[in-house]
């Protein structure tokens, strides 16, 4: 069964689309690769967030219990009552061993999108298998995230939510000085320029272990 999240990700005429998809060497509208900068050991570094795309978590990636036309038509239908908004400036940051772009100011607003998402789309979630559960609880869950586990399929939603654009895997701290400077050269003057959170994006995989590609780009507001 096909898998389905709903994400942020930059518009396409974002300079930051454009970065990101060379960071992470795949173009997630288009499936293209993309030629990356010349880092040792770049492809491996950036595989994991290369599978997903390059985005921003809204509602996880969660097996559909409905048909792809159904999930389109609802976050459409959810879309259009949400007001577009300012997203902060962002910057590279470490966030628990990995390299992300992250706001550098609060924005409630980003925090009650995604708790939407989560909450509004999920009769297209089927519910997790036995193994996917054991998967999570490989990452020794606090009650909390148990918690968030069994009711929404994934634990790190609602109060656990952290807004964060993936560029790498977990680095050891010699990689984390190669690619931590690295990382802030190639999205300088690009992750901090101002820009609205005015879309959502629905993203599918196809199969499993296939890479997540944007199905729909859906305009908040309606």
């Amino acid at each position: 069964m096909r898998r389905a999240a709903v994400y942020f990700a930059p518009d396409l005429d974002d300079p930051l689309h454009a970065a990101a998809s060379a960071w992470l060497g795949r173009d997630a509208e288009t499936g293209a690769e993309v030629a990356q900068p010349g880092l040792p050991e770049m492809a491996a570094i950036t595989a994991d967030p290369r599978g997903y795309g390059f985005h921003a978590t809204l509602k996880p990636p969660f097996r559909l219990a409905t048909g792809p036309a159904e999930l389109v038509a609802d976050v459409t239908r959810w879309a259009a009552a949400i007001a577009p908004f300012e997203l902060p400036p962002l910057s590279v940051q470490d966030l628990k061993g990995f390299l992300a772009l992250r706001e550098t100011a609060p924005c409630p607003a980003l925090h009650a999108l995604a708790d939407s998402a989560v909450e509004a789309l999920d009769a297209h979630r089927a519910p997790p298998t036995e193994d996917e559960l054991a998967r999570r609880r490989k990452a020794k869950l606090s009650a909390a995230h148990e918690a968030l586990l069994l009711r929404w399929g994934y634990p790190y939603v609602m109060g656990e939510w952290q807004f964060h654009m993936t560029l790498t895997r977990r680095l050891t701290p010699e990689e984390r000085a190669v690619y931590l400077p690295a990382a802030e050269a190639h999205f300088a003057g690009i992750a901090g320029a101002p820009r609205k959170v005015g879309t959502v994006c629905v993203f599918t995989q196809a199969a499993p272990g296939a890479p997540f590609l944007i199905a729909e780009r859906i305009r908040l507001g309606g």
